[in-house]
C-alpha cells in the first residue's frame, strides 16, 4: 500500500474544461504524469512537491471545504492514477464524508482505474490523439478505459490543435460512438503556447460537424479558466 502520496499542489477554484466548466471544486494536483503531450500547460516543478500521508491529506481537504461548499474534488495532475494504490486508502474516507469525487485522467491506466472506479462519481477521461500529442496512439487503451469508466457517469474530451489530422479525429469519435453515442464529447480547442498554434476555425467547424453527426451530445468548449483568468 501507497503510504504517502506525491502532490504538486491543493487549491479552490472554479473547473475550466468540460461539462462541469463554472463548478467551484477543491482540486488535488497529484504530482508526475506517465505521459508528455506536446500542448501540455501544467509544469511541475519537483522543488513544490509535498508528500502527505492519508490523515494529513484527508485533514487538509476537511479544512480547505466542506462537501457543501464545493462541487466536487477534482483529482488531476498530471495523472492522479499513477497513486492509485493511495487513492484507495483515502476516497472511502472522503465517501464517508459525503464529498463527490470527480477524476481528471488521460483514460489510459485501466488496471488502476478498475481499483478506485467505485469511489468515483464523475469520470473526465481524455482521448489522446497521437497528431495534437507528438506521441504514439493509445486507442486500446482508450477503448478499454472508456468501456470500465462508464460504470459510472463519464464524458470525453479531446485536444485538437493545428496539427490534429482528421483521421485521428475521426477515430475518436467513432470510439466513443461504438461504447455509447449518447456519451458527452467534448471538443477542445488547444490554449495557444509559445509553441502550439491555435486550430484552424474552420478546421474546427469540420471537426463539430462530424462529431455531431455521429454522437448525440458534442461541444466546443476552450479551457474557460484561461478566460475567466484564474487557476
Amino acid at each position: 500500500m501507497q503510504k504517502t502520496a506525491r502532490v504538486h499542489e491543493i487549491f479552490t477554484s472554479i473547473q475550466g474544461e468540460g461539462i462541469f466548466s463554472g463548478k467551484r471544486q477543491l482540486f488535488v494536483r497529484f504530482f508526475g504524469c506517465n505521459i508528455k503531450c506536446a500542448f501540455c500547460d501544467t509544469a511541475q516543478d519537483p522543488l513544490d512537491l509535498k508528500e502527505y500521508s492519508v490523515s494529513d491529506l484527508f485533514g487538509l481537504i476537511r479544512d480547505r471545504a466542506s462537501p457543501r461548499s464545493i462541487h466536487s474534488i477534482s483529482l488531476t495532475g498530471g495523472e492522479p492514477l499513477l497513486q492509485a494504490e493511495f487513492l484507495k486508502a483515502i476516497l472511502p474516507k472522503l465517501k464517508q464524508c459525503a464529498y463527490r469525487i470527480y477524476l481528471d485522467t488521460n483514460g489510459i491506466m485501466v488496471k488502476e482505474l478498475a481499483g478506485v472506479i467505485g469511489y468515483i462519481d464523475i469520470v473526465a477521461m481524455d482521448i489522446k490523439l497521437p497528431s495534437s500529442t507528438g506521441l504514439g496512439g493509445y486507442w486500446k487503451e482508450h477503448s478499454e478505459f472508456l468501456k470500465a469508466a462508464m460504470e459510472k457517469p463519464v464524458f470525453v474530451k479531446a485536444v485538437v490543435t493545428n496539427k490534429t489530422t482528421y483521421e485521428d479525429f475521426y477515430k475518436a469519435v467513432t470510439l466513443v460512438r461504438n461504447k455509447n453515442s449518447h456519451i458527452a464529447f467534448i471538443i477542445q480547442p488547444v490554449s495557444p503556447l509559445l509553441d502550439i498554434a491555435p486550430v484552424d476555425v474552420k478546421m474546427l467547424e469540420v471537426f463539430k460537424n462530424v462529431a455531431s453527426e455521429h454522437l448525440y451530445n458534442v461541444k466546443v468548449i476552450p479551457q474557460m479558466h484561461k478566460l475567466y483568468g484564474v487557476r
